[in-house]
């Protein structure tokens, strides 16, 4: 099956800037996140996605792809599989005059980004709240102090690779000489050997752990919005940062009511008399109750607005408002007293509070429709 165009799977035109990819990329990540996504196929586009970015957003993976498509030149391994062709950024070296450099093994290394989901209550994403949360991840080994070695003794340098963490095989091709790389298979690319292992960690320099976090969940989150927790991530390498925490939020669906943006919408009986006659109630929000006035003849389907009575902005910019949707309820079960009282009401000509020089009446426009019928 044939890829689609990067740019087609991003919505952005050939001429979009790297603001523009990366506002689409965001969207779209938000959308099809495993972990937050209802839609099908979420995962295999959320990989799409995320392919697509990765190219776009590098100014020199753009111009190959410009130039070469998904293919690369000469039918060289596609964007996609970059990964799977060991020396594919060889190959562009040579084509486009790369530098070749080597990033060097024993470097620091910032550490990986942690995501975590948490369910919250729709008033609890409201109302915001502080909590704990207890994550698995990565820690630096306290015996080794992250070296891998056991106590007393040092990794060496290892001896495949003398310390480059990588090997380099060249290959004659008709373009010439090719260098490929690939990371070396006794060191696993770390550029040192470990003679006697930390018996903490076997050697890995790292344990896992389950760490407590205290979050500051804030007013007004919604689904798909995340908190950034910066140094709570798996621990760096050889020294280097810790990578941070990413908290997704996923909101539980409310029994009455529904959220839209920042603002807050239900729905609310009413018995015939009181639409008939008018009344005030007293009307639910997330703030607790509210009296509302009814007027007289009041319809199913009309809304009534209680502002500022909806989620706060999640940046501080306000409240949004409550939306209030009325529906008339028709009685089921009856009295005969109640039946006589209707049926009397009837047969003195009122079917509702409606005048009957109104011209929008309903029974006026039905009446009319079908009148000779």
């Amino acid at each position: 099956m044939s890829k689609r165009d990067y740019y087609d799977v991003l919505g952005v035109g050939k001429d979009a800037s790297k603001q523009d990819i990366k506002k689409a990329y965001r969207k779209l990540a938000r959308k099809y996140h495993p972990d937050i996504s209802k839609e099908e196929n979420a995962t295999e586009k959320f990989k799409e996605v995320k392919e697509a970015y990765e190219v776009l957003n590098d100014d020199q993976k753009r111009a190959q792809y410009d130039q070469f498509g998904h293919e690369g030149p000469q039918g060289f391994g596609g964007f996609g599989g970059a990964q799977d062709f060991g020396g594919f950024g060889d190959i562009f070296d040579m084509f486009f005059g790369g530098g070749g450099r080597r990033r060097d093994p024993n470097a620091p290394q910032q550490g990986a980004d942690l995501q975590y989901t948490i369910v919250l209550e729709f008033e609890e994403a409201i109302f915001g709240k502080e909590t704990e949360i207890r994550i698995p991840s990565d820690e630096t080994c306290q015996n080794c102090h992250g070296s891998g070695a056991k106590p007393g003794t040092k990794p060496k340098t290892c001896s495949t690779c003398h310390g480059a963490g990588q090997m380099n095989t060249e290959q004659n091709t008709p373009f010439g000489k090719i260098v490929n790389r690939r990371v070396c298979h006794t060191c696993n690319g770390t550029g040192k050997e470990i003679p006697q292992k930390c018996q903490t960690c076997k050697g890995t320099g790292k344990v896992k752990k389950h760490k407590k976090i205290q979050i500051s969940i804030p007013a007004g989150i919604d689904t798909g919005q995340q908190i950034r927790v910066s140094g709570k991530g798996e621990a760096g390498v050889n020294g280097g940062p810790p990578g941070d925490l990413f908290v997704v939020v996923q909101v539980k669906e409310h029994e009455f009511f529904e959220r839209d943006g920042d603002n807050i919408y239900c729905e609310m009986p009413l018995t015939f008399t009181q639409a008939a006659l008018g009344d005030e109630i007293e009307v639910p929000t997330v703030y607790g109750k509210v009296k509302l006035k009814i007027p007289a003849g009041t319809q199913t389907g009309k809304i009534f607005r209680l502002k500022g009575k909806g989620a706060p902005n999640v940046r501080g910019y306000g409240e949004g408002d409550q939306h209030v949707r009325f529906k008339v309820v028709t009685p089921t079960k009856l009295t005969d007293r109640q039946k006589e009282l209707l049926r009397e009401f009837n047969e003195l000509g009122g079917h509702g509070t409606t005048e009957e020089n109104d011209d929008d009446s309903i029974f006026k426009r039905f009446k009319k429709a079908f009148k000779g019928e």
